[in-house]
Protein backbone atom coordinates (compact mmCIF):
# COMPACT_ATOMS: atom_id res chain seq x y z
CA UNK A 1 0.00 0.00 0.00
CA UNK A 2 0.99 3.65 -0.35
CA UNK A 3 -0.21 5.24 2.91
CA UNK A 4 -0.62 8.95 3.54
CA UNK A 5 -0.25 8.52 7.32
CA UNK A 6 1.53 5.84 9.35
CA UNK A 7 0.83 5.46 13.07
CA UNK A 8 3.19 3.55 15.34
CA UNK A 9 2.64 1.93 18.69
CA UNK A 10 5.44 2.71 21.17
CA UNK A 11 6.20 -0.13 23.62
CA UNK A 12 7.22 -3.25 21.73
CA UNK A 13 7.14 -1.53 18.33
CA UNK A 14 9.42 1.49 18.41
CA UNK A 15 11.12 0.83 21.73
CA UNK A 16 12.06 -2.09 23.94
CA UNK A 17 10.66 -0.97 27.29
CA UNK A 18 10.20 -4.37 28.92
CA UNK A 19 12.80 -3.69 31.64
CA UNK A 20 11.20 -0.43 32.72
CA UNK A 21 7.65 -1.79 32.81
CA UNK A 22 8.51 -5.09 34.51
CA UNK A 23 10.73 -3.52 37.18
CA UNK A 24 8.03 -0.99 38.07
CA UNK A 25 5.36 -3.69 38.08
CA UNK A 26 7.44 -5.87 40.41
CA UNK A 27 7.85 -2.92 42.75
CA UNK A 28 4.10 -2.27 42.73
CA UNK A 29 3.32 -5.90 43.51
CA UNK A 30 5.83 -5.96 46.38
CA UNK A 31 4.51 -2.74 47.92
CA UNK A 32 0.97 -4.10 47.78
CA UNK A 33 1.87 -7.51 49.22
CA UNK A 34 1.07 -9.38 46.03
CA UNK A 35 2.91 -12.53 44.97
CA UNK A 36 5.20 -12.01 42.00
CA UNK A 37 4.00 -12.84 38.52
CA UNK A 38 5.71 -15.60 36.60
CA UNK A 39 7.83 -14.64 33.61
CA UNK A 40 5.18 -15.57 31.04
CA UNK A 41 2.54 -13.44 32.74
CA UNK A 42 4.92 -10.50 33.08
CA UNK A 43 5.50 -10.72 29.34
CA UNK A 44 1.78 -10.98 28.59
CA UNK A 45 0.90 -7.75 30.42
CA UNK A 46 3.38 -5.68 28.40
CA UNK A 47 1.57 -3.27 26.14
CA UNK A 48 -2.15 -3.30 27.00
CA UNK A 49 -3.49 -0.78 29.53
CA UNK A 50 -3.37 -2.08 33.10
CA UNK A 51 -7.13 -1.86 33.55
CA UNK A 52 -7.32 -4.66 30.97
CA UNK A 53 -4.31 -6.77 31.91
CA UNK A 54 -3.94 -6.59 35.70
CA UNK A 55 -7.31 -7.21 37.42
CA UNK A 56 -7.05 -10.97 36.95
CA UNK A 57 -3.74 -10.99 38.83
CA UNK A 58 -4.27 -8.66 41.80
CA UNK A 59 -7.22 -10.21 43.60
CA UNK A 60 -8.92 -7.81 46.03
CA UNK A 61 -6.13 -5.22 45.92
CA UNK A 62 -7.48 -2.04 44.30
CA UNK A 63 -6.06 -1.40 40.86
CA UNK A 64 -5.60 2.24 41.88
CA UNK A 65 -3.18 1.19 44.63
CA UNK A 66 -1.13 -0.98 42.27
CA UNK A 67 -1.10 1.78 39.65
CA UNK A 68 0.02 4.38 42.19
CA UNK A 69 2.97 2.27 43.32
CA UNK A 70 3.83 1.53 39.70
CA UNK A 71 3.89 5.25 38.87
CA UNK A 72 6.07 5.98 41.90
CA UNK A 73 8.78 3.64 40.63
CA UNK A 74 8.26 4.46 36.96
CA UNK A 75 8.50 8.22 37.41
CA UNK A 76 11.46 7.73 39.74
CA UNK A 77 13.56 6.98 36.66
CA UNK A 78 12.53 3.57 35.41
CA UNK A 79 10.54 5.09 32.55
CA UNK A 80 13.75 5.96 30.75
CA UNK A 81 15.17 2.42 30.96
CA UNK A 82 14.22 1.83 27.35
CA UNK A 83 15.98 1.65 23.98
CA UNK A 84 15.02 1.96 20.33
CA UNK A 85 14.80 -1.41 18.59
CA UNK A 86 17.62 -2.00 16.09
CA UNK A 87 16.63 -0.92 12.59
CA UNK A 88 13.76 1.35 13.65
CA UNK A 89 15.57 4.61 12.93
CA UNK A 90 16.32 3.35 9.42
CA UNK A 91 12.59 2.74 8.93
CA UNK A 92 11.65 6.17 10.23
CA UNK A 93 14.33 7.84 8.10
CA UNK A 94 13.02 6.14 4.96
CA UNK A 95 9.40 7.02 5.66
CA UNK A 96 10.29 10.60 6.48
CA UNK A 97 12.35 10.89 3.30
CA UNK A 98 9.32 9.69 1.34
CA UNK A 99 7.29 12.56 2.79
CA UNK A 100 4.76 10.39 4.64
CA UNK A 101 3.54 11.91 7.94
CA UNK A 102 3.92 9.74 11.03
CA UNK A 103 2.32 9.70 14.47
CA UNK A 104 2.59 7.71 17.68
CA UNK A 105 -0.53 6.05 19.08
CA UNK A 106 0.14 4.32 22.40
CA UNK A 107 -1.94 3.15 25.34
CA UNK A 108 0.74 4.63 27.61
CA UNK A 109 -0.37 7.89 29.26
CA UNK A 110 0.46 10.69 26.87
CA UNK A 111 2.64 12.59 29.35
CA UNK A 112 4.88 9.53 29.65
CA UNK A 113 4.86 8.86 25.93
CA UNK A 114 5.96 12.36 24.94
CA UNK A 115 8.81 12.36 27.48
CA UNK A 116 10.00 8.91 26.40
CA UNK A 117 9.89 9.60 22.67
CA UNK A 118 11.85 12.79 23.27
CA UNK A 119 14.34 10.91 25.46
CA UNK A 120 14.84 8.34 22.69
CA UNK A 121 15.56 11.10 20.17
CA UNK A 122 12.60 10.18 17.97
CA UNK A 123 10.27 13.14 18.51
CA UNK A 124 11.34 14.86 15.30
CA UNK A 125 9.85 12.09 13.18
CA UNK A 126 6.29 12.48 14.41
CA UNK A 127 3.62 15.07 13.74
CA UNK A 128 1.94 14.14 17.01
CA UNK A 129 2.56 11.76 19.90
CA UNK A 130 -0.78 10.47 21.09
CA UNK A 131 -1.37 8.51 24.26
CA UNK A 132 -4.02 7.75 26.82
CA UNK A 133 -5.19 10.07 29.57
CA UNK A 134 -4.24 9.31 33.21
CA UNK A 135 -6.41 6.69 34.91
CA UNK A 136 -8.24 6.09 31.64
CA UNK A 137 -10.34 2.99 31.10
CA UNK A 138 -10.56 3.30 27.34
CA UNK A 139 -9.23 1.15 24.53
CA UNK A 140 -6.51 1.37 21.90
CA UNK A 141 -9.28 2.32 19.47
CA UNK A 142 -9.95 5.41 21.61
CA UNK A 143 -6.30 6.45 21.41
CA UNK A 144 -6.19 5.89 17.66
CA UNK A 145 -9.36 7.94 17.28
CA UNK A 146 -7.81 10.89 19.12
CA UNK A 147 -4.71 10.73 16.95
CA UNK A 148 -6.80 10.61 13.77
CA UNK A 149 -8.71 13.69 14.91
CA UNK A 150 -5.45 15.56 15.47
CA UNK A 151 -4.30 14.56 12.01
CA UNK A 152 -7.40 15.98 10.37
CA UNK A 153 -9.51 12.82 10.15
CA UNK A 154 -7.82 11.30 7.08
CA UNK A 155 -9.52 8.68 4.90
CA UNK A 156 -9.02 5.36 6.77
CA UNK A 157 -7.99 3.73 3.50
CA UNK A 158 -4.92 5.97 3.41
CA UNK A 159 -3.80 5.22 6.99
CA UNK A 160 -1.64 2.38 8.30
CA UNK A 161 -1.15 1.29 11.91
CA UNK A 162 1.99 -0.56 13.02
CA UNK A 163 1.93 -2.42 16.33
CA UNK A 164 2.97 -5.54 18.20
CA UNK A 165 -0.19 -6.64 20.07
CA UNK A 166 -3.72 -7.66 19.11
CA UNK A 167 -4.97 -4.42 20.69
CA UNK A 168 -3.22 -2.49 17.91
CA UNK A 169 -4.86 -4.64 15.24
CA UNK A 170 -8.30 -4.44 16.83
CA UNK A 171 -7.99 -0.73 17.56
CA UNK A 172 -7.08 0.02 13.96
CA UNK A 173 -9.84 -2.22 12.63
CA UNK A 174 -12.41 -0.30 14.69
CA UNK A 175 -11.59 2.70 12.49
CA UNK A 176 -11.37 0.79 9.21
CA UNK A 177 -7.58 0.98 9.18
CA UNK A 178 -5.14 -1.74 8.15
CA UNK A 179 -2.52 -2.83 10.67
CA UNK A 180 0.88 -4.39 10.12
CA UNK A 181 1.89 -6.47 13.14
CA UNK A 182 5.54 -6.82 14.14
CA UNK A 183 7.07 -9.95 15.63
CA UNK A 184 9.85 -8.25 17.59
CA UNK A 185 7.47 -6.96 20.26
CA UNK A 186 5.58 -8.49 23.16
CA UNK A 187 2.81 -10.58 21.61
CA UNK A 188 2.29 -14.02 23.13
CA UNK A 189 2.51 -17.09 20.86
CA UNK A 190 -0.40 -17.28 18.44
CA UNK A 191 -1.73 -13.83 19.34
CA UNK A 192 -0.92 -12.03 16.11
CA UNK A 193 -2.18 -14.66 13.64
CA UNK A 194 -5.43 -14.86 15.62
CA UNK A 195 -5.82 -11.07 15.42
CA UNK A 196 -5.59 -11.28 11.60
CA UNK A 197 -3.63 -8.11 10.75
CA UNK A 198 -2.94 -7.10 7.16
CA UNK A 199 0.38 -8.90 7.48
CA UNK A 200 2.97 -9.87 10.09
CA UNK A 201 6.61 -8.88 9.65
CA UNK A 202 9.71 -10.23 11.36
CA UNK A 203 12.13 -7.29 11.01
CA UNK A 204 11.99 -3.51 10.51
CA UNK A 205 13.27 -3.89 6.96
CA UNK A 206 10.43 -6.31 6.24
CA UNK A 207 8.08 -3.57 7.41
CA UNK A 208 9.42 -1.17 4.79
CA UNK A 209 8.92 -3.79 2.12
CA UNK A 210 5.16 -3.65 2.85
CA UNK A 211 5.00 0.08 2.19
CA UNK A 212 5.44 1.59 -1.28
CA UNK A 213 8.10 4.25 -0.79
CA UNK A 214 9.28 6.02 -3.91
CA UNK A 215 12.53 6.95 -2.15
CA UNK A 216 12.95 3.63 -0.35
CA UNK A 217 16.26 2.54 -1.87
CA UNK A 218 17.75 6.03 -1.80
CA UNK A 219 16.72 6.58 1.82
CA UNK A 220 18.38 3.36 2.94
Amino acid sequence: MNPELIMFDLDGTLSDSARSIVSSLRYAFTVNGLPPLDAATEHAVLGPPFHESLPAHIGAVPLADVSAAYREHYLGGSMFDTTVFAGITDVLDAIQAAGIPMAVATSKPEFYAVSIVEHLGLAGYFTTIGGDVPEATGTKADVIGRVLNRMGKPDPGTVLMVGDRRHDVEGARAHGIDCIAVEWGYAVPGELPAANPRTIVATPIDLLACVELTTFEQAL
